[in-house]
């Protein structure tokens, strides 16, 4: 059996929540609290569902920017998986070939080879292309 979409029924919902651009946190945690509300009805008329898509999707947009992360620095991720495992720059040695090298990588003061961070890749599993700078 296919539910048909009733604009009608839509539109109440629409003038109910009234949803719109969300800008500020206040208005975000209203926009929670209705997307609560409507994952706990049964059986969701498919007006409710273009609703919760909707506003799932103005969640999605405020938080997006309102909580969006710093981007990385190669040396800045190189430190934090390093932290992760407990290491210190002279475990690196050997694969970033000197300990000056090393330590200017970790401040930052120089950018890695694409072999270099291939080899750091290897060593961390993980993507190679997470020590390489991003060109803007």
């Amino acid at each position: 059996m296919t539910l048909t979409f009733d604009k009608n029924v839509y539109g109440s919902l629409l003038a109910e929540y009234q949803p719109k651009v969300i800008a500020s946190v206040e208005e975000n945690s209203r926009a929670l609290e209705a997307v609560e509300n409507l994952m706990a009805c049964k059986n969701r008329t498919p007006e409710q569902n273009a609703l919760l898509k909707l506003l799932v999707t103005l969640i999605e947009d405020f938080e997006d920017d309102r909580y969006q992360l710093q981007a990385s620095t190669p040396h800045s991720i190189l430190k934090h998986l390093m932290e992760a495992r407990d290491l210190t720059q002279f475990a690196l040695i050997d694969i970033l070939e000197s300990q000056g090298i090393t330590s200017e990588m970790l401040e930052g003061d120089c950018c890695m080879s694409k072999t270099q961070a291939e080899d750091l890749g290897d060593f961390f599993h993980v993507s190679p292309r997470l020590f390489l700078e991003k060109s803007l």
